[in-house]
């Protein structure tokens, strides 16, 4: 999926348990960044990254959601420890991932291995994605994000 395609509806569990349906995010510009896995380096980095813009997002009305295929349970944990702020979605048959191409082969360690792209969308207050990161390298990564949401925010 790339920028100017219409989202795909969701429902996804959060880490209470909790189903968030997207239909709930019409009129909201939000953030969806796909990660392969609670606790490891490159995707605490990357939840804390956000966690430390959240207020910076959501004073612009723009919530941040990480999807991953692990459980509401593991998510809970995950947060918890890491005291993050943004709200974790579990897809553990990876069915959103696959829609969205953030699921399928990649390169993990000089092998070719099938799994979490990690990737980010801004998607539109009208479902459509405005923004679109593929391959995401974790550094920096959150405020680019920022950056291009706020310039998003403008028009």
């Amino acid at each position: 999926m790339d920028v100017g395609e219409k989202f795909p509806e969701f429902v996804l569990a959060d880490e209470n348990g909790d189903m968030l349906d997207s239909k709930n995010l019409q009129n909201i510009r939000y953030v969806l960044y796909f990660y392969p896995k609670d606790g490891t380096e490159g995707c605490t980095r990357e939840a804390q990254d956000f966690t430390a813009l959240y207020t910076k997002f959501m004073l612009r009305n723009i919530p941040v959601f990480g999807v991953s295929k692990n459980t509401p349970a593991s998510h809970r944990k995950f947060k918890d420890h890491n005291n993050l702020k943004v709200k974790l979605l579990s897809d553990p048959e990876h069915i959103l991932m696959e829609k969205v191409g953030a699921y399928g082969v990649k390169i993990s360690y000089g092998k070719e291995v099938q799994g979490t792209i990690r990737s980010t969308y801004i998607v539109g207050k009208d479902g459509i994605i405005e923004a679109f990161w593929n391959n995401v390298k974790v550094s920096g990564h959150a405020a680019k994000v920022l950056e291009k949401a706020i310039s998003l925010n403008k028009k």
